[in-house]
């Protein structure tokens, strides 16, 4: 498991252990990781490939969750010590067209799926869009009031749940029939991002609306507080994009789990303490 504490990882690694698999934990900070205790924690970083080939030997499949760079060597590395499957956290990103994929984001998932692809592993892509857990951007807003400032008020998403991208992970870590899948997944409803700051609201049991603000302040707002500014640029053109267009849907979450995706509203009333 590389990734293994981050917000999808960490879940896969309960779904692995649920399931009886014996589980080894790749993180920098193994003393930070807070982990199950059935899980094997050890040391290591995908930027520095030598310590990442120990924790492959044994290995019969790979969750990779590579930074830009590291996937080559790392894949390398887990076919020499007889890893046999990966599963690619992804991101439906490269399914975009035009305009949308024009960014770095995009070349870099689809350059890590070409890696992935000419491993000679078996392999399975699993390509979330937008991410539920992404809405704690606004915590720091809620917590101190009752309205979000952003820009792009009618911008549509199908939120997904991160248990839902882990479910489907350990699915195809697990057992037999993914091999060379493409799972993008998405929550069950599009929502804007005013919508999903009302549901918010909801869970809290207050109301909480959402407030636009104009695209050149939030750009201004977010350079400040040192985010790229290619980056913000980027993240504002792809919401533009997104008013006034419902999301696409799919059910990828329930075929390959049997169970049906977990809806935003859930989502919300699982995590309203990081609100409060």
């Amino acid at each position: 498991m590389t990734g293994a504490t981050g917000n999808v990882g960490r879940h896969v690694v309960g779904r692995l252990l649920a399931a009886g698999a014996a589980v080894r934990a790749l993180t920098r900070r193994p003393e930070e990781a807070r982990l199950p205790a059935a899980a094997e924690v050890v040391g290591g970083d995908l930027t520095r490939p030598e310590t990442v080939e120990p924790a492959l030997k044994g290995v019969s499949a790979l969750f990779l969750f590579p930074s830009p760079g590291t996937a080559g060597p790392v894949l390398r590395a887990a076919r020499e010590h007889g890893v046999r499957r990966v599963v690619l956290l992804s991101s439906s990103a490269v399914e975009y067209s035009g305009e949308h994929a024009d960014n770095e984001i995009v070349a870099f998932h689809k350059e890590v799926e070409r890696e992935v692809e000419a491993s000679g592993l078996d392999w399975t892509f699993v390509r979330p869009g937008a991410f539920a857990v992404n809405t704690l951007q606004w915590a720091p807003q809620i917590s101190a009031g009752d309205v979000v400032r952003g820009p792009f008020a009618g911008a549509e998403m199908a939120l997904v749940h991160e248990r839902d991208i882990a479910d489907v992970a350990a699915r195809a870590l697990l057992t037999d029939g993914h091999v060379g899948a493409k799972y993008v997944l998405t929550g069950p409803e599009s929502l804007t991002q005013a919508e999903q700051v009302r549901r918010i609201g909801l869970a809290l049991g207050r109301p909480v609306r959402y407030e636009e603000s104009a695209p050149e302040v939030a750009r201004e707002q977010m350079i400040r507080n040192n985010v790229p500014a290619a980056f913000v640029d980027m993240l504002l053109t792809f919401q533009a994009g997104l008013v006034g267009v419902p999301a696409e849907v799919t059910r990828t979450v329930e075929e390959v789990t049997g169970s049906p995706a977990r809806t935003f509203d859930q989502w919300a009333a699982e995590h309203a303490a990081d609100f409060r």
